[in-house]
């Protein structure tokens, strides 16, 4: 599969077409970002790598996060982790209320950001030091001792993040969140602080197309059959509300966020990260979607 000269061809194909949608701009600092940014990265479970456009540039992986942080709240609790959330498709926006109501404080799945914030509640409860010990984790996860959270786009987030701070007390009143929503907070916005490059995430991501091992290292971050189970939540709820026309368009376990940013892996075979800071009506990013479609329809390379 000549993997780089199909990302070449797709990148100056989608890259000629009209970029439509919006920058994250509810997030001050996301709307300074040049509008035309965009890069892919794509690296194999055996090792080769391939990139073209601006995929060494840093970006905000916002949501994504919820991914790594979900695996290691797994890793630590096992199936007694599912008493405190779900993992089904929410059918509503990620910042949604709704649900919670019906639901008595308790999230749809994990990727929702009431979900994420109950995952950061437990690592909380379960870390003797969360927020240097989530970074380790992340670190021997992607084999790259550089990953830190971003002091300003964080203090960006909290300054808007007026939805995330109600949604983790109305969760507290249901008591489905165990410690201070100050503290819980302060974790969930640095954790959606991280910037990568799509070189850097496509990396991170490689355990998840890899049965759980990190490929370079040989280190085993998760059983099998947790990383299978994670892959099912991002095939199901990656994209919000829009998760099921990707797995139809797409057909690959991913995540979005709302930097512009995605990330899709094909068990056994690759990890790919996509970075477009425009987003789409639904807020995932439009030249990303429309890349990763035309991508796997190329090298007939989904899951399906």
């Amino acid at each position: 599969m000549g993997y780089q000269e199909i990302i070449e061809d797709l990148y100056k194909s989608v890259k000629r077409e009209e970029n439509i949608g919006s920058l994250a701009s509810f997030i001050p600092e996301l709307g300074k970002v040049d509008p035309q940014k965009f890069g892919i990265h794509l690296i194999t479970t055996d090792g080769r790598a391939f990139g073209v456009g601006d995929y060494e540039e840093k970006f905000s992986i916002q949501s994504i996060i919820k991914v790594p942080s979900l695996a290691l709240a797994y890793k630590i609790m096992g199936e007694s982790l599912w008493a405190r959330l779900g993992y089904e498709p929410s059918g509503t926006p990620f910042n949604s209320l709704v649900q919670l109501e019906h639901d008595r404080g308790i999230p749809k799945n994990p990727l929702i950001n009431s979900g994420a914030l109950v995952i950061c509640d437990i690592l909380i409860s379960k870390l003797e030091n969360p927020q240097e010990d989530f970074l380790h984790f992340m670190r021997k996860a992607s084999g790259n001792p550089t990953i830190a959270y971003s002091p300003q786009i964080a203090e960006s987030e909290k300054s808007v993040g007026y939805r995330n701070i109600a949604l983790c007390n109305f969760i507290k009143s249901f008591g489905n969140i165990e410690n201070d929503p100050d503290e819980v907070l302060d974790f969930y916005f640095n954790q959606c602080s991280i910037e990568l490059t799509c070189r850097e995430l496509s990396e991170a991501f490689l355990f998840f197309a890899n049965f759980g091992v990190v490929p370079s290292s040989g280190d085993r971050i998760m059983t099998g059959s947790q990383v299978k189970r994670i892959n099912a939540i991002m095939q199901t709820c990656g994209f919000y509300d829009e998760s099921g026309e990707f797995a139809f368009k797409v057909g690959l376990p991913g995540k979005s966020g709302v930097g512009g940013g995605i990330v899709a892996v094909h068990p056994g075979q690759y990890s790919i990260a996509v970075w477009s800071p425009v987003l789409n009506k639904k807020g995932n990013s439009y030249r990303g979607v429309k890349f990763l479609e035309q991508f796997t329809t190329r090298t007939e390379l989904s899951i399906f």
